[in-house]
């Protein structure tokens, strides 16, 4: 018969993780990074994106770019950034969102420089596509460190 780990009374379950990814339309790299932290996290992370002033929908270029890595962005809409969304979260990672994204003490910010997808095509989209999942990998690492 396997062993389960009781918590005593004393003990809490350990906190998933959660993060913000923020750029200013949610309709490339926040969704990109979004897409791949859900995916390599197993369900261990909390992911959230928004957009400081969201697009009506993700960039083509980018759902084609996700398709070639077996993740579908199609059904994604991008969504408002709300000051709630910033506070729910552990880490808040910009992406060129400038000013808008309110700063509360306590969380983690990073700001990740990484080109616009925005009104490039698909040759373009790649290479911000795998720098993101790189980067995703290595935030995975400090969020969820394995024995």
């Amino acid at each position: 018969m396997p062993s389960r780990k009781v918590l005593s009374v004393s003990e809490t379950p350990p906190a998933r993780p959660s993060v913000l990814f923020v750029c200013v339309h949610n309709a490339g790299r926040s969704q990109m990074a979004a897409a791949f932290l859900s995916r390599l996290g197993q369900g261990e992370v909390e992911v959230r994106s928004a957009g400081s002033a969201p697009a009506g929908s993700v960039n083509p270029a980018v759902v084609a770019a996700m398709n070639e890595v077996g993740i579908d962005l199609s059904a994604q809409v991008p969504k408002l950034l709300t000051a709630e969304a910033v506070q729910e979260s552990d880490v808040v990672i910009t992406m060129g969102c400038g000013d808008a994204c309110p700063v509360f003490p306590g969380k983690r910010y990073l700001d990740w420089r990484l080109d616009d997808p925005a009104g490039q095509g698909i040759d373009a989209v790649r290479p911000i596509r795998d720098d993101i999942r790189t980067r995703v990998r290595g935030l995975l690492a400090e969020l969820l460190p394995r024995p």
